[in-house]
């Protein structure tokens, strides 16, 4: 019988496997769960992500939230992918769903079938071309959520200034309205993701990816509704 495994890493303390798991659950809800912490997460070797390669068999599938947990060099993701492709080991990568290994394979198989066109294109011809596709979407993936991350911290930092210019204390001041970069990231957050602003996640899910105290996220749940 084929067997789900599902992986989630974090990179920096910043971040949280709440929302990750809860993706990979919710897509798969028998899904076997490896956990990196933060230490091993930035473990080039990923521990965990080692362990289920030693369980992986073929048939089995490996979900990931995003290509950028399996790995974050492009040429590593794309010769891991390759790998454990040719294995028959299914793949798949819920933000970039293009990139799952069902994808290529149907890709694949359809223009297997057409190889012999009037382009007298060969099917290892085919196989070479949409390979090369896929190394090539993998680098744009890892490159998209990188600019997603610094485009995040540039929204943080012009959002510091802008408390800054309307004379908001940044820093500790006793009896003074607070604004931090921490606090402004945590509002960005509780924004987004929050079911009372559009979002997914209920206060307790928003808390824990937050990573903020109930108190605390109360606070700025009241001052986000004050500001719209």
């Amino acid at each position: 019988m084929s067997q789900i495994y599902g992986y989630v890493r974090i990179l920096n303390a910043k971040q949280s496997q709440t929302r990750q798991k809860k993706n990979i659950e919710e897509a798969y809800p028998g899904a076997r769960i490896f956990e990196e912490d933060l230490a091993s997460g930035q473990n080039e070797e990923q521990p965990k992500l080692q362990e289920i390669l030693h369980l992986v068999k073929p048939q089995d599938t490996i979900v990931f939230d995003s290509v950028s947990r399996m790995c974050r060099d492009a040429d590593q993701c794309f010769h891991l992918y390759e790998n454990l492709f040719n294995k028959n080991i299914s793949l798949v990568f819920l933000k970039q769903p293009y990139l799952n290994t069902e994808t290529f394979l149907s890709a694949l198989n359809a223009h297997m079938l057409s190889a012999g066109d009037k382009t007298g294109r060969t099917a290892g011809q085919i196989g070479y071309y949409l390979t090369e596709l896929v190394k090539i979407q993998v680098r744009i993936a890892l490159e998209q959520e990188e600019k997603e991350t610094e485009e995040l911290h540039k929204r943080t930092r012009e959002g510091i200034e802008q408390a800054r210019q309307a004379g908001k204390q940044i820093g500790q001041k006793q009896g003074a309205h607070l604004v931090t970069k921490k606090s402004i990231q945590a509002k960005e957050l509780i924004r987004r993701e929050n079911r009372d602003f559009g979002g997914s996640l209920n206060d307790l899910e928003t808390i824990e990816l937050a990573r903020i105290s109930r108190k605390t996220f109360y606070k700025y749940k009241k001052e986000i509704a004050s500001e719209q």
